[in-house]
């Protein structure tokens, strides 16, 4: 009886010190979530108490549609930086895309065994590889190769744009090329291997989520590999692919080390892929360190950082909504 009696007790504080651990577990699972929220919430906050002295002093739509930035004279036109930005983040895509799908329909569908370990490791290590180390290597090899070997070929599209009659006088300037090799395209190229292993992590994760009954259906039905892969399981995945898109897109729009190397630093309008400029991320890490003792130039650079956070959070929520919809629509 009294065996029987230490053995309940014994068991009944066991389970007493299981339930302690798990509610304490619960507890500090939900501080970290609240945690996460509590400072992106500061952070954002912060950005925007900072950025109230330029908005103050001048409409929203100035700072945003002004092509004349001189913080020496009180003059802060963003759009410059912010045509830089997005015509590097649509080059950037427009590069690291096609590069992605491919990639990651290779892993998840024709890569097997020890190469799938071996694809898989070497793009898990190209993601690790710091950015600044992607910007040496492009002023050494890339900068060069584009300014001997690329100029001479889009001086001949251009030439050949321009007999065209009618859009000719517009379009061909866009493919004349000046400068050195820096510039919006050498940044879209170098960014486009930047953020192709990132994306293809999450390609991969997609296309290998769906089930297999889909890819034995659509083979059953006499369909080759390759007609699977672009008509049942590229569609099956269209929403996850979407996402990985997505989340480049918000990487490379804030990306900051190698365009502050290879865009040139020029804060104007580009009129070509070849011209030089500059992002929202490099007007901030060109200008912040010299003008800080220039409360107002800090505050419309602090403003710039705000719009990069708002631009990246929608990109970012919209990757979430559109993973969301894959998994209703596919349900698995």
């Amino acid at each position: 009886m009294s065996a029987d009696t230490d053995t309940t007790r014994g068991t009944e504080g066991t389970l007493r010190r299981r339930l302690r651990v798990e509610r304490l577990s619960s507890y500090w699972i939900t501080a970290a979530g609240f945690l996460v929220v509590l400072i992106f919430t500061a952070i954002g906050g912060l950005l925007l108490v900072r950025s109230v002295p330029v908005l103050s002093a001048f409409p929203l739509t100035e700072l945003l549609t002004s092509t004349n930035w001189d913080p020496a004279q009180n003059n802060f036109g963003f759009l410059p930086a912010i045509v830089g930005t997005v015509y590097v983040t649509v080059l950037t895509m427009v590069v690291g895309t096609p590069i992605a799908i491919g990639a990651a329909v290779y892993v998840a569908e024709y890569a097997d065994g020890r190469k799938q370990t071996l694809v898989a490791s070497f793009i898990d290590v190209l993601a690790a590889i710091p950015s600044v180390i992607f910007g040496l290597v492009a002023l050494l090899v890339v900068v060069p190769v584009v300014s001997e070997y690329v100029f001479p070929v889009f001086e001949v599209v251009a030439a050949a744009l321009a007999v065209l009659p009618v859009v000719g006088e517009t379009v061909a300037p866009w493919f004349e090329p000046d400068g050195s090799g820096v510039g919006i395209l050498t940044v879209s190229l170098v960014m486009g291997i930047v953020v192709t292993p990132f994306m293809i992590a999450l390609m991969v994760e997609s296309l290998e989520a769906l089930p297999d009954e889909l890819r034995e259906s659509s083979l059953g039905l006499g369909a080759t590999r390759a007609e699977t892969i672009r008509l049942v399981l590229l569609r099956a995945a269209g929403p996850g692919i979407f996402a990985a898109i997505l989340l480049g897109f918000g990487r490379v729009f804030g990306a900051t080390i190698v365009p502050a190397l290879l865009i040139g630093g020029q804060t104007q309008l580009p009129d070509s892929v070849f011209s030089t400029g500059q992002t929202l991320p490099t007007l901030i890490v060109n200008d912040f360190g010299e003008l800080m003792s220039l409360p107002l130039t800090q505050s419309a650079l602090i403003f710039a950082g705000l719009v990069l956070v708002v631009v990246v959070s929608v990109f970012n929520f919209g990757a979430l909504l559109v993973r969301r919809r894959l998994k209703r629509r596919w349900r698995y």
